[in-house]
Order: structure tokens, then sequence, then C-alpha cells
């Protein structure tokens, strides 16, 4: 099968690129793949596709750009010239940009596939039905998130003509089968990246790094984890430093730089801005709790996901798809309320004070972790693939047989 995946890829900035980069580690590595064709954001650094893993081909076409408006076009135009036998979308509501119309029309693109009559999938990370339009950043306006969520309906409408929706939780599949009588959605989980060898649960215990990792300024807000870390240094002997890892989250630029200014007194804070991927294990791996300083969520977790492969506590705020998540894979963790510096403080402290407790937990989220690695995620893809493809043969000798 030659695969064609519509994504954002690194070095890119855009959303998802990470969780492309490990989808195309593992496809690439499958038997039914015979080449991969990575219909990309433009970006000005090379592509990183130096696996050392031996693969299939991969045949790069960088086709589309962040908020325009031609990319429905330019994207159509590159699946005519790469004639792939499937087109795979990695896509959340805002992956072609953070502009309305522009985001709306690369949104449009499954459709297209399906007119063509060219198998598609399309992996939603997040349906707006699940998302808190003030939180994300998107509007506070009670008129404008009405005409969000009518834009949303008309736009998953458009989604769903896909010959499938492939979600990463079973909330967001139910939601759709009972609002849009939606048929052909399914449960393909998120995934973890990376299996690492069981760790030895041995971060030194002097200094604690607090990190958190993500972008940042819309629902995902630090100030409130630096607060409780001096709070609970205030109370305490415990010798803590933050890492606050990541960018700002598109609709918020400025958003770290206006936070490190405020907080500059604040000592053993670190602001680490973009980590590589070659970078992201020494990250986790000096960690010794990852928290999550979410006042809302908009889908599954890759950084819960992360934490989990590398064998870490977590802190997250008992809250949608988060909880969820702790429900349905059997990740553990210190919940904290959202937006209360206390509860957060507190949070920190009853998994740093405790040692039995804090390994118990990186234990129980390895052992989540690991029940979803990445090359099972790709075999669910392919399989799919080959059900639409089968299902599509079956049509057409049918046709033939009327004929």
């Amino acid at each position: 099968m030659k695969l064609a995946i519509v994504t954002a890829y690194p070095p890119s900035k855009v959303t998802l690129n990470e969780y492309a980069y490990h989808l195309v580690k593992h496809f690439r590595q499958k038997e039914d793949i015979t080449e991969i064709v990575l219909l990309t954001d433009r970006t000005e650094g090379e592509k990183d596709i130096n696996f050392a893993e031996a693969g299939c081909k991969i045949t790069i076409k960088e086709c589309w750009t962040f908020n325009s408006y031609k990319n429905i076009y330019s994207v159509t135009k590159a699946i005519n010239e790469t004639k792939p036998d499937s087109v795979l979308f990695n896509l959340q509501f805002m992956k072609f940009g953070d502009k309305k119309v522009a985001a709306a029309l690369g949104l449009m693109l499954p459709f297209v596939c399906k007119l063509k009559k060219i198998p598609n999938i399309v992996l939603l990370h997040n349906i707006l039905e699940e998302v808190d339009l003030g939180k994300a950043g998107f509007t506070n306006n009670k008129i404008m998130q009405k005409i969000y969520g009518f834009i949303g309906s008309t736009l998953t409408r458009l989604i769903l003509q896909a010959d499938v929706v492939a979600l990463t939780m079973q909330k967001y599949v139910d939601i759709l089968e009972e609002k849009y009588n939606a048929k052909n959605v399914k449960l393909i989980p998120h995934g973890t990246f990376e299996i690492l060898e069981e760790p030895a649960y041995d971060v030194p215990l002097q200094p604690f790094k607090v990190m958190t990792f993500g972008k940042f300024g819309t629902y995902k807000k630090v100030e409130g984890m630096i607060e409780a870390v001096e709070l609970i240094k205030q109370h305490s002997n415990f010798n803590l430093e933050v890492v606050i890892a990541g960018t700002d989250n598109p609709n918020t630029p400025g958003y770290l730089e206006s936070v490190k200014e405020a907080y500059s007194h604040v000592e053993g804070v670190t602001f680490t801005g973009y980590v590589a991927e070659e970078d992201v294990p020494k990250l986790f791996k000096e960690s010794a709790v990852v928290v999550f300083p979410y006042t809302s969520t908009t889908g599954s977790s890759g950084v819960l996901h992360q934490a989990g492969s590398y064998g870490k506590a977590v802190v997250m705020p008992d809250l949608g798809d988060l909880a969820l998540l702790v429900k349905d894979e059997g990740y553990r963790g210190e919940f904290f309320e959202p937006e209360s510096v206390n509860s957060l403080a507190q949070a920190i402290v009853n998994i740093l004070s405790n040692n039995a407790y804090r390994v118990e937990l990186e234990k129980a989220n390895y052992k989540a972790a690991t029940a979803y690695p990445m090359s099972k995620i790709a075999d669910m893809y392919i399989h799919t693939f080959e059900n639409i493809i089968n299902k599509k043969e079956v049509v057409i000798i049918e046709d033939q047989i009327i004929a």
C-alpha cells in the first residue's frame, strides 16, 4: 500500500507534528506499507526522517501552509501527482490555521478524497462538542460560541464524509454516533510514542524537578504551577525546581515571555522553549513529577502517554478528558482542583513526600502506556484501510454484475 499522510511534521511548530513523526516511524516498518508520502506543511528546516530502523521509502511533498486559503487546492494537487492508494489525515479543528476560513477549507480535504474515491481515514484528535471555546482561546462571546458551534457541526459533517473517522476516546465515538447518527466512526486509541525498557524508578530525590510540557497560554497556564511550587518551598524543606518545556499556543503569542518576566524574581524556574525530538527523553527522565496545569481539555493527551512511557508520576486536574483517560486506560495520578494553587501544591506534596507512593504511580503509568504502543496503533490503521479497500472492491464487483 502506498500511503499518503496529510499532516504537520517536524520541524514544524504546527500542532500534532510530533504525533505524525512517531506514527510514520512505525508505519514504515510494516510490510503492508510499500511507500509513505508525507503531504506536509512547508518548513524552513529539513523534515526529520532519519530513522535508525530500516523501513519503506518515504517521499516528502511540502504542499500546504498554515493559514493559507489555497491549501485545499495545493493538497489536492499533491494527491493527484503522487497517486496514493490510501490517505490518512492527522487532524484537529485548527490544523490548517487559526483563521476560521483557512481552517475550514483545509478540513474539506477528506470530502475531496471521498469524491475522488480514494480510501481515506481521518484521525480526529478532538471534537468541538468537547472543547470549551472560551478557555481554549477561541471566544468568550456567547453569540460567537453559538456561531462556532454551528460552523463546527457543519465541518464535522464534512469530516464524516471520510470512509472512516478514527477517534482517540470512546466518549468522542459515542457523541458522534448519537448527535450525527454516524456509522463510520471507530475508536483507535492515541497510543504511546516510545515503549522503553521499564525504568529503575530511581530519580534522584534532590532537587525535585516539577515539569510541564506543551503549548501554553489558553487553557494551559503555568502561573499557578510556579506559585504552587513557591508555596511548597515556603512550608517545607523540599529542594524544588520548575521546568516549563514548550512554546506558546498559536492563539497566545508572547504568553511565556510575559510569564518569564512576571516571575523573574523566582529562583529555580527554567523555560526550555521548543524541545527537539531528540531532547524529549532527557526532559522526562530528569523529572520527578509531570504536572498538567490545565483549566480545560481538548482531546486525548499525548503528554500523558509520554509521561507513562517514561514511568512518571503525574498531577492532573480532575476534569474532562484527562479524568476519562485515567478511567479508560488505567493511568493514575494525583488530582487537583483547576485554578486552585493550594490544591495543586498539595497534590505535588502528596507524591513527593511519599517515595513508595510515587513509585506506585510510576509503575501504574508505565503499565498503562505499554498497553497501546504505536506499532499496535499502526496495525489498527492498516487493518482499517484494508477493510475500506475490500468494501470498495465488493461494491465495484456488484456494480459490474448489475451492469
